[in-house]
Parts: structure tokens; C-alpha cells; sequence
């Protein structure tokens, strides 16, 4: 981890959260094969480009989370219509189209966690080039 990260990682008020930001980014990190950078309050992992029909395009994140307040975010972009077995198994959870929102990782089965983050980077990396920052 580096220093721009631990610091982030220390300010984190709530020592739960804290623990939790510290375990999620190394089985992030090792389930993805990408090295953690933070970019403002999220905690990314790879990098793809995309393009719309519309001709215009950008960069992002092939998976990350953000520690918030309220929860965790975990950003799994091909989101999670192919991955309805797997979130049944998952815990206490919510989604929306590619956030997964958990309140600790206590809540959920790590190993399931696991293979959604592996799943949705090898999802990724059949439709787009990632590579690490």
C-alpha cells in the first residue's frame, strides 16, 4: 500500500470501516492482480477504455470500492445480471447496477466475494483491454 493510500486508509474514523478498507483492498488486489491507486475516495484496481455508440469515451476502474460513511461500495463494472447464484450466497447485501453495497465485510461470505471480483475482472478483461495503472 502506498503512502497516499495508507493515509487515506488512517483517516478513516470508524475503526470497523478502517479494518474492513485494509482487508478489502489486499483481496481486491489479489483476486483482481492489480495494484491499488486512489483516485479522490475511491480505492481503484486496473484501468480499461471504453467507448459509447456515440463515438466519445473514456477511462475507468475494471473494479474498486470506496469506504463511505454509510457503507462499502464495491464497484463491479460489468454489473450483476450474470451473477445472481453467486450474490444469493453472497450475505447481507445490496445492488444497484454495478455497486455492490455491503455495511461490514462480516456481513458477507469472503469467499463469494471473492469469486465475484475475480468473475467480473475476467468479465472485464473478455471485452476490453485492462491493464494496470
Amino acid at each position: 500500500m502506498n503512502k497516499k493510500l495508507r493515509n487515506f486508509v488512517s483517516e478513516i474514523e470508524n475503526k470497523q470501516k478502517q479494518e474492513d478498507t485494509k482487508l478489502l483492498t489486499r483481496i481486491i488486489e489479489e483476486e483482481s492482480g492489480f495494484k491499488p491507486s486512489l483516485n479522490g475516495k475511491i480505492i481503484g484496481y486496473g484501468l480499461y477504455n471504453f467507448k459509447y455508440a456515440n463515438g466519445k469515451g473514456g477511462t475507468s476502474i475494471v473494479v474498486g470500492f470506496s469506504p463511505r460513511k454509510q457503507n462499502i461500495a464495491i464497484y463491479i463494472m460489468p454489473g450483476f445480471s450474470e451473477y445472481g447464484k453467486m450474490l444469493k450466497k453472497l450475505g447481507k447485501h445490496k445492488t444497484s447496477k454495478c455497486c455492490l453495497y455491503i455495511n461490514k465485510l462480516a456481513d458477507v461470505n469472503e469467499e463469494v466475494l471473492r469469486n465475484i471480483i475475480k468473475q467480473s475482472v475476467f468479465d472485464m478483461s473478455q471485452k476490453y483491454e485492462c491493464k494496470n495503472k
